[in-house]
């Protein structure tokens, strides 16, 4: 058992809830109600709230770099821990209407990153790539370790295990899993459901079907067939890949400096480390570029001097259930900002 500091009672009630879809009310007021910020135009606007969730007493965020939901509803975000904190917990835990229910996961203190969710037979667990501890972490939803994947030497892609340093985790429809090495040596390995390193599903470099940094990747489901869309953020580029690892497609337009990738109803949301979060269409073509704030030197700068509307550094960004986009940014003190789809 991690070092669980959560309330069960609470947990368990706010659970009970959780699958009300979220009201436009939420922890944080930057731009709700009385002047709302509006970005985007058109058919697609979103209203910008930033710092929607914002953490607990006894915790500042550190760089707040991945975000989950589960099926009732409860959100994850996964940050590095801030300076000041008396709980050195990688993961806070919320309602759908951005309450907070609690925290857990002190091993991630340092290098909580990428996290995401699988629904699996037995129940939800998430995926975690710890960049401190370089491994791929697998828990359930309380933070209890199921499995822990440290390099793979077996694969021969290694000198060293300081070589390899996870990010991103990708989930195959057989069950298997691919691990985006984008703080390493820039392969992508594919993984049995049970942690056990089966292949090398792509190379570095910069020719078409290499990759450098795969910060983040996701399967595609979008086509007659599911794909793979590789946030292949060294190369300035989205790359997609079919089940076996071979480059069937690369995407520049709108492309700076992505970091991962999701999908709703046809439409691929990308955050982008660049300032800006981008919606992509189902040719992978750009609809709308929202709180686009490059150049940004802003890193490291107080809250007082981010740009409201503007983003500094988008790492991840997920579409929630009700249909909101909540994007989480690479900055030691921590940004979470919810867009909701705005109607006259």
């Amino acid at each position: 058992m991690q070092d669980l500091r959560l309330d069960r009672r609470r947990f368990l009630a706010a659970s009970a809830a959780a699958t009300i879809a979220p009201s436009l009310a939420g922890a944080g007021s930057s731009g709700r109600d009385d002047d709302p910020i509006i970005l985007g135009e058109g058919v697609n606007r979103w209203r910008c709230e930033h710092d929607w969730l914002v953490a607990p007493d006894g915790i500042q965020f550190g760089d707040t770099h991945g975000l989950a939901q589960d099926a009732a509803g409860r959100i994850y975000v996964a940050h590095t821990v801030g300076g000041g904190s008396s709980r050195r917990s990688g993961v806070c835990i919320y309602s759908p209407k951005g309450e907070f229910l609690g925290d857990w996961g002190a091993d991630f203190a340092g290098g909580a990153h990428g996290i995401d969710l699988r629904k699996e037979a037995d129940g939800e667990f998430l995926y975690h790539c710890d960049t401190r501890r370089r491994a791929v972490v697998k828990t359930g939803l309380d933070g209890d370790p199921v499995w822990t994947a440290g390099c793979p030497v077996e694969s021969e892609a290694y000198d060293q295990p300081g070589q390899w340093c996870p990010t991103n985790v990708a989930f195959l429809p057989d069950g298997d899993l691919l691990v985006g090495d984008g703080y390493g040596r820039s392969f992508i390995h594919r993984y049995s459901a049970d942690g056990q390193w089966k292949s090398i599903f792509a190379r570095p470099g910069n020719g078409k079907g290499e990759v450098a940094c795969p910060h983040g990747l996701w399967v595609d489901p979008r086509g007659d067939e599911p794909t793979v869309m590789v946030a292949d953020r060294s190369n300035r580029r989205l790359q997609v890949f079919d089940l076996d690892g071979k480059s069937v497609a690369l995407h520049t337009k709108g492309v700076r400096r992505p970091c991962d990738v999701d999908f709703r109803e046809g439409v691929m949301l990308v955050p982008d480390l660049e300032s800006v979060v981008t919606l992509y269409d189902e040719r992978n073509q750009p609809i709308t570029m929202l709180g686009d704030g490059h150049p940004t030197n802003l890193r490291g700068k107080p809250r007082s001097d981010f740009r409201p509307g503007r983003f500094v550094h988008p790492h991840d960004a997920i579409f929630l259930q009700d249909g909101s986009i909540l994007v989480a940014e690479w900055v030691p003190i921590g940004r979470v900002t919810r867009l909701v789809k705005f109607d006259d």
